[in-house]
């Protein structure tokens, strides 16, 4: 059993982490715990049930939107597309994701040049296939259906060229092993034939 004020490594008693720990009765129920260690004191003085029902605890207000200290403008990337916060009372927050504030904002660039709020159904391809190119000349409106068509026609292309390319360098390579192959039957048969002559 460790002593009161006894300070020890996380490492040395199961914990993950990097921590110093100190064993500190709390203030107020006297229940003994690790605690992590600031300035060779315990940081926290009260266990947390007493801390939670403590009345003269600071609540600690988050700082929210542009306040916070790691605000982006209101952007982030997901799956390498840029999505963008949107206020509740925005024309197009209807086309936001349910209980978020952000939406595709390559879908919110094409509503506004139409004017009006897509469809789920409606795709807004990226033509030149980079996802975060969000300029409204490299968007098309597009289905489902002929998003994937295009897709797979675009892959299919790709698949033939490649598999030509391959097939036209195999050859090739099979040329030269092969001439390499009957220069050397010839060498041999040459060979062949000196040695019969002297025999």
């Amino acid at each position: 059993m460790p002593t009161l004020g006894e300070i020890k490594k996380d490492s040395e008693i199961g914990y993950k982490g990097s921590f110093k720990r100190i064993y500190h009765a709390c203030e107020k129920c006297g229940k003994e715990r690790w605690v992590v260690v600031r300035d060779g004191k315990a940081k926290c003085k009260l266990c947390s049930t007493c801390a939670k029902s403590d009345p003269n605890r600071r609540l600690k207000v988050g700082k929210k939107g542009d306040k916070h200290w790691k605000w982006n403008g209101g952007k982030s990337i997901i799956d390498g597309y840029i999505q963008v916060k949107i206020d509740p009372d925005d024309f197009f927050y209807q086309m936001a994701k349910q209980k978020q504030n952000y939406i595709l904002e390559h879908r919110l660039v094409m509503a506004k040049h139409l004017g009006r709020c897509l469809q789920s159904w409606e795709i807004v391809h990226h033509k030149n296939g980079i996802k975060d190119d969000n300029r409204l000349e490299n968007l098309e409106l597009t289905t489902a259906g002929s998003h994937v068509l295009e897709h797979n026609k675009g892959y299919g292309d790709g698949y033939r060229k490649g598999f030509t390319d391959g097939q036209t360098s195999q050859i090739k390579e099979l040329r030269k092993e092969l001439k390499l192959i009957q220069w050397q039957n010839s060498q041999l048969l040459e060979e062949l034939r000196k040695i019969k002559s002297e025999a």
